[in-house]
């Protein structure tokens, strides 16, 4: 493991993408990671589509979905904090199963017209056993590439993939569960959550070894383990809920946008373009090795990508949008992959994954609390307003970071 380290440290090839890809395995674990977490961008919207089409009542339907977020809130950072201790593969195993068993109690329950308060049972254990593979992705790049540049271009490459995740999953789900039958979309879901975990876990050799035992031969690392799993997670949590909710709201507020100028079906094309300008920065922002400190990089990155949201509102039409959204993409996936970056160089030792896990955790409780209040917003004032509400999480992000500076600055 140390030739491997060794072997890749210095500067950053022509090509840093296909040298991180040229170690043993790493394709292999990297795929199965993006197919494992698809499901983190449809379970939610899943579950609202599912409940609503049996129950034909939408604010049960968010409801249930919001109790599924908390499940995950509370839950993800202990089972990543276990993955740490003992083993991703000890840990993803028995969860992943729950999670495929708790989401079928859901849709039977559904299936069966049970009464309503039955449906938050599965709903909260499915979102409790949901994996959090992301953070898990990136633990083992960590676990190959510390202290190598190369650790930028790998945790770059991750982000671009997370992005591409949360703006196309939707969609999919979207199609199935209306153009199939309401419960498509989670059961593809799921089953790409059981694929994509049983594949990650086969990988046995570039799973991180098991750590972060608790110590107690010194005083002084004790409080690591009471603590917080990184000092910038003070910041950067409610920053990454903000986010989750900005993004959720960009993407209702297009559908409404496409739809009031009598072209909704383009809304999927807006928001991959969003996710290609996403795409295109971040794969630039990882070819480059950069001086700046990470914590000036993320308050730069996160300043645009607020900057551009608040001119969406204004956008007289559909075609003066496409190439605004396309910019405004573009430092999206720099600004996500400067976060993730600061808590892995402040991790305590042994809980490197929680703390990748507590901003997965965070994006994703911001996605369902956003979905869920811009869709008031947009039925009461229009998708403008939505763009609106989009902004100012944008710059409640940008605030909270800025009030935060002295906890993103510590190593």
């Amino acid at each position: 493991m140390t030739d491997v380290r060794e072997g890749r440290r210095g500067r950053l090839t022509r090509n840093p993408y296909a040298e991180i890809f040229r170690i043993p395995g790493a394709w292999r674990f990297s795929a199965a990671g993006v197919i494992g977490r698809v499901q983190m961008s449809m379970y939610g919207l899943g579950t609202v589509l599912l409940v609503a089409g049996g129950t034909g009542r939408y604010g049960v339907a968010g409801a249930v979905a919001a109790a599924g977020s908390l499940g995950s809130a509370c839950c993800a950072p202990q089972a990543a904090k276990l993955a740490d201790r003992h083993g991703q593969r000890v840990v993803l195993r028995p969860l992943v199963t729950a999670f495929a068993v708790t989401v079928a109690a859901l849709i039977a329950a559904v299936e069966l017209h049970t009464p309503v308060w039955v449906l938050f049972i599965p709903a909260v254990l499915s979102g409790a056993s949901m994996p959090s593979l992301g953070s898990m992705v990136r633990a083992r790049w960590n676990n190959l590439l510390a202290g190598s540049p190369q650790l930028h271009t790998a945790f770059s490459f991750e982000s671009v993939a997370d992005e591409l995740v949360f703006v196309l999953g939707p969609a999919v789900v979207t199609v199935l569960s209306t153009e199939l039958f309401p419960a498509a979309g989670l059961l593809v879901a799921t089953a790409a959550c059981v694929a994509g975990v049983l594949w990650f876990v086969a990988q046995r050799a570039t799973e991180p070894p098991p750590g972060g035992v608790p110590i107690r031969s010194t005083s002084q690392e004790r409080p690591h383990r009471r603590g917080l799993a990184a000092p910038a997670l003070i910041v950067l949590v409610p920053v990454y809920v903000f986010l989750g909710a900005m993004f959720a709201s960009i993407d209702l507020s297009t559908v409404g946008f496409a739809q009031h100028f009598g072209h909704k079906a383009l809304a999927g094309l807006i928001l991959g373009t969003y996710a290609l300008g996403s795409a295109t920065g971040g794969l630039w922002y990882g070819s480059r090795a950069w001086r700046s400190p990470i914590e000036r990089r993320f308050a730069i990155t996160l300043a645009l990508t607020v900057t551009g949201v608040a001119t969406f509102w204004v956008q007289p039409s559909l075609l003066t949008l496409v190439p605004v959204i396309y910019l405004s993409g573009m430092t999206i996936a720099p600004t996500l992959i400067a976060g993730f970056s600061l808590v892995q160089a402040q991790a305590r030792p042994g809980r490197g994954t929680e703390a990748l896990t507590w901003l997965s955790t965070g994006i994703a409780v911001g996605v369902a609390t956003g979905s869920s209040v811009v869709g008031f917003v947009i039925d009461a004032h229009g998708p403008r307003a939505g763009y609106v509400f989009a902004a100012s999480c944008g710059a409640a992000c940008l605030l909270i970071c800025l009030a935060g500076l002295r906890w993103l600055r510590e190593r």
